[in-house]
């Protein structure tokens, strides 16, 4: 049986946990060639192991994304190995909430270096790739957060940068093959709305009970949702869609 993505590399920044992990074993259930760069060295390893257990092809490098020296090294790497790359996707991300009265400097900064460095930094070190080959997919994980959320001054300003950095690459890039979008999560079960929880100070449980109470479908999302999504985006039967934001949050955002 052949996978939508055989024959393909996928190329995850922060691939590790949560989110990213699941985007990466979506792909590698559909027959992908799996790239995973993340700072937690613990966490690659687990994954690497795991995803070897299941059968599925997959390296693991330890790269800052807000280093583009590192992250350059990375993917010449995965080239070497696999031969191409196919598709990214930009999920690399923290959180550092606050209000803004109580945010610091090193909260914005280091939030703004991640996600917004970071997906800099992937993207142009991977267009280079995808131009020469005529072929490309990118996708960035932006956030129901891009409209605004009390807390999140530093979180949504990033979240919305990347919608513009989307829209604007693929109307540079799309000549060559390569499809930009992003995919915008709602409430999903994560270390990260883990974190959100305990900063609260609300029982995880509680928590998630609470944010399903107000999503129209009466669920929180998991991992599995935005990987689906991440590979509608990465078909090759979705060339003609480009420079879009997919909402994927249990029901409308606004």
């Amino acid at each position: 049986m052949t996978g939508r993505f055989d024959n393909r590399v996928a190329f995850i920044t922060g691939g590790s946990r949560g989110i990213g992990k699941g985007i990466a074993e979506t792909f590698a259930e559909e027959g992908a060639k799996i790239a995973i760069i993340d700072i937690n060295e613990e966490a690659l390893n687990e994954v690497q192991s795991e995803f070897k257990e299941k059968g599925y092809t997959v390296l693991t490098l330890q790269a800052n994304v807000v280093n583009a020296e590192e992250v350059e090294a990375a993917m010449e790497e995965v080239v070497s190995q696999f031969g191409s790359l196919d598709i990214l996707v930009n999920n690399a991300g923290i959180i550092r909430d606050n209000l803004l009265f109580k945010m610091t400097d090193s909260d914005w900064n280091q939030v703004i270096d991640v996600h917004l460095k970071g997906t800099f930094n992937a993207s142009r070190a991977a267009q280079k790739y995808m131009v020469k080959q005529n072929y490309g997919r990118i996708i960035n994980i932006s956030s129901t957060s891009a409209l605004g959320n009390p807390g999140q001054a530093n979180y949504a300003t990033v979240k919305a940068g990347i919608q513009g950095f989307t829209k604007t690459l693929a109307k540079e890039i799309g000549k060559f093959g390569i499809t930009t979008n992003a995919v915008a999560p709602g409430f999903i079960e994560t270390d990260m709305t883990k974190a959100t929880a305990e900063r609260v100070g609300i029982p995880f449980d509680e928590f998630v009970k609470g944010a399903a109470s107000r999503i129209p479908v009466r669920r929180s999302g998991k991992p599995s949702d935005i990987a689906n999504a991440v590979a509608f985006f990465a078909d090759e039967k979705s060339s003609f869609v480009n420079g879009q934001v997919l909402y994927v949050a249990g029901g409308p955002t606004n």
